[in-house]
C-alpha cells in the first residue's frame, strides 16, 4: 500500500470531522515537503480503503485541494502534488498553525492555564514524540 497511508491517523471521535483532519494532514505533507511536488497520492479508492473511510469523503477532500491548487488531477493517471513556483516559506507554514493554536489557546484559557502552562504542553508533546519516533 502507498506509504502516504502509514503518515496519515484519523480520529472518528475527535469532534473534527473526518474529511478535516484528512484534508489538515494532507496539506501539511505537502507544506513540509514529505509528499513533494509530483508525487502521486493513491486513487481515491485506496486510500478510503487503507483508512477504512468512505471513498465519498476522501473524493471531498481531493476535490477541495485541486481547488485550493495544492494538488492537480493527470487525466488517466491520478491526482498528484502540485509543482510550486515557489517553495513555501517558514511563514507560511507556520501559517497552516494558525487556526489550531487559535483553538489550543483558547482552550487553555477556558482551563485557566497561563501561556507559559500552555506552551509547557506544548513543549511535553513535542518532547514526547520525539523520544517514540
Amino acid at each position: 500500500m502507498h506509504e502516504i497511508l502509514l503518515q496519515l491517523r484519523l480520529s472518528p471521535s475527535s469532534g473534527v470531522p473526518l474529511y478535516r483532519q484528512l484534508q489538515d494532514q494532507l496539506q501539511a505533507l505537502i507544506a513540509s515537503g514529505k509528499l513533494a511536488p509530483g508525487s502521486m497520492l493513491p486513487s481515491v479508492r485506496q486510500l478510503a480503503a487503507g483508512l477504512e473511510i468512505n471513498m465519498m469523503t476522501v473524493s471531498k477532500v481531493y476535490s477541495r485541494l485541486e481547488a485550493d491548487g495544492v494538488i492537480e488531477r493527470l487525466r488517466g493517471t491520478g491526482m498528484r502534488v502540485a509543482e510550486r513556483t515557489a517553495s513555501r516559506t517558514l511563514a507560511l507554514r507556520q501559517a497552516d498553525l494558525i487556526p489550531l493554536a487559535e483553538d489550543l489557546v483558547m482552550r487553555g484559557e477556558q482551563l485557566e492555564l497561563s501561556p507559559d502552562q500552555i506552551v509547557q504542553v506544548v513543549r511535553q508533546i513535542i518532547a514526547r514524540r520525539k523520544a517514540s519516533s
